[in-house]
């Protein structure tokens, strides 16, 4: 205190500690002898107050922005390059970017995490069911596109394999800007997208690989006795005949996986499937009873729901220690 004066300076007062903040901020400065000097003291403290006030709000402020800009950049959307050549049933402009030797078609769907979906042998990206598109386009941005020589993607000479056709895929997220994407393969775009996970793992987060094949020539035989007259399904069939799953790799596939396979597909039959499923470390296993080669066609509701039920779900578990070794039976120790 001030020799003669009841007036406390400001570093009179005892610090308090965190815990007392409150009664810091409530301090009454006030004079206890009713000299004059208090009313500065009491303006001095309401500045405080204010200043404190005033800075707790831009604290807030800066906090609800940094995590509103956080979540921004995370769900930021793809923006779409190219030429817009058309549009859908729906409304959805269909673009063409050039990669890879090629222009690629392609059209964005949606909003959220990006999934880029793959078309089978034959087929377009208009040939996803609209229930499918329409439940994964609530919380992922679907990045559809024709294969090379289908719908609105180009071809050229350069002979076809499933290396051309998962560089094709990468071509696309290349310029698109997408690092890093979800895949949904089906048939030969699920073949498509075991080439994909074993030579661009890192561009890669969940995948769905639904109604493969380990041996592509059992998939082509189905076309034997059929004739194509389209020159570019030829084409896919001869690269089909081709396609043998590395089984000596797919071991070191380290993505989470999910195949799904109708019991009753007579095209690629459901023992890929299941040999894949029990190599790949982890991965997910789906039969639909009776289902055929068009189990997505036959049950699309029930379909997308297991997508993203397997999307949702983060089934790896951080290592801790060790359970306990239950004892063996027959060792005396079982209770």
């Amino acid at each position: 205190m001030l020799e003669g004066t009841a007036c406390a300076r400001f570093d009179d007062i005892a610090p308090l500690s965190a815990s007392s903040f409150a009664d810091w901020y409530n301090y009454d400065y006030s004079p206890t002898n009713g000299t004059s000097c208090g009313a500065p003291i009491r303006l001095a403290g309401q500045q405080i107050r204010a200043s404190m006030m005033r800075l707790s709000w831009r604290l807030c402020t800066f906090a609800i922005a940094l995590v509103f800009g956080i979540s921004g950049v995370m769900a930021q959307q793809i923006k779409p390059v190219g030429k817009i050549i058309g549009r859908d049933g729906q409304g959805y402009a269909i673009r063409q970017v050039h990669a890879n030797g090629i222009d690629i078609g392609y059209k964005l769907v949606g909003s959220g995490t990006p999934l880029v979906m793959i078309m089978g042998l034959g087929g377009t990206a208009e040939d996803w069911p609209k229930q499918i598109v329409a439940a994964l386009a609530k919380k992922y941005q679907l990045i559809l596109l024709d294969n090379r020589g289908m719908g609105h993607t180009t071809a050229n000479d350069t002979t076809f394999t499933y290396k051309l056709f998962a560089d094709d895929v990468i071509g696309l997220l290349d310029a698109l800007g997408v690092k890093k994407t979800d895949v949904l393969g089906y048939s030969m775009g699920s073949t498509i997208t075991q080439e994909l996970l074993l030579t661009y793992p890192q561009r890669f987060g969940k995948a769905i690989i639904h109604a493969t094949s380990t041996d592509g020539s059992n998939v082509a035989a189905v076309f034997k006795n059929r004739t194509v007259d389209n020159p570019i399904v030829a084409r896919q069939i001869e690269a089909t005949t081709h396609w043998k799953t590395p089984m000596n790799r797919i071991s070191g596939v380290t993505n989470q996986v999910m195949f799904v396979v109708g019991t009753a597909d007579t095209v690629v039959y459901p023992e890929s499937s299941k040999v894949l499923s029990a190599a790949v470390p982890g991965a997910w296993l789906v039969q639909f009873k009776n289902a055929t080669h068009g189990l997505m066609y036959e049950a699309p509701t029930e379909f997308a729901r297991v997508v993203l039920t397997f999307l949702g779900t983060d089934e790896t578990v951080k290592a801790t220690k060790p359970a306990p070794m239950l004892p063996k039976a027959g060792d005396g120790k079982t209770p």
